[in-house]
């Protein structure tokens, strides 16, 4: 019977996510939409053919207008519902886990249909910002594969290299769990790096390109860490050294 109810109150969330989301992109698609009917319905007097041009440059216009708008409406949601998350354990389908389930869907709308074409500009740590990161000056993002952003810090200069994934969660004993990852002044993350909960980066620290950094790994600053799992590059020289 427990199982039956779960399984239901899955769909019920899954469901109303669906609505959510079709709320966010009609919203998102309707600026575009009214800036194509602007084009469609003052050019009457041109010919088809330049007609067919101005709609077609509208349509792509629109495009950046709904990835956009969808940022803006995205993090303001996030902002209005204070879907904030918290370091902590929490029970399947818990407030703080419902929470999660959310905020990370409301990331990943936007990471699917737009996030490619802002990633290495400032709207990339904007889009972060309003997800709740806490980001420094200058800080290049490269990457669409991250969640849980409100427990995320990245100070000034860091660089996330592209493909690379920083999440802030582990399912443990069927139990969610929530660890800030903090990410130094000018560190490196390397293309496709993996850093996993409860990290923290010092300054001017590199985890090289493919590493596999650990739950709750320190990388001292200005160190070098590489490998599956991730370790220091001097500590593995001296190894083998010896």
């Amino acid at each position: 019977m427990a199982a039956i109810l779960i399984t239901f109150a899955q769909i019920i969330l899954v469901f109303c996510l669906y609505l959510l989301a079709a709320f966010i992109i009609g919203v998102s698609i309707f600026p575009g939409l009214l800036l194509c009917y602007y084009i469609w319905s003052h050019t009457t007097g041109s010919s088809i053919i330049l007609r067919a041009l101005m709609l077609s440059f509208g349509f792509s216009i629109s495009y950046f207008i709904y990835g956009l708008t969808m940022i803006l409406l995205v993090g303001m949601l996030r902002i209005i519902f204070r879907l904030n998350l918290k370091e902590g354990e929490y029970r399947i389908f818990s407030l703080g886990t419902i929470k999660w389930y959310i905020v990370n869907s409301l990331f990943y709308l936007v990471s699917v249909t737009f996030m490619d074409f802002i990633l290495l500009t400032p709207i990339a740590s904007l889009f972060y910002k309003l997800m709740g990161a806490r980001v420094g000056k200058n800080v290049q993002i490269n990457t669409k594969f991250g969640a849980d952003l409100s427990l995320l810090e990245i100070d000034d200069e860091a660089v996330i290299g592209g493909h690379a994934t920083v999440i802030c969660h582990s399912f443990e004993r069927s139990r969610l769990i929530l660890k800030k990852v903090k990410i130094g002044k000018k560190a490196i993350i390397g293309l496709n790096a993996v850093i996993l909960p409860g990290c923290e980066i010092g300054d001017g620290a590199l985890v090289a390109a493919g590493a596999v950094l650990g739950k709750n790994k320190i990388v001292e600053p200005h160190s070098v860490y590489a490998g599956v799992p991730a370790k220091s590059a001097k500590e593995r020289r001296e190894r083998e050294k010896e």
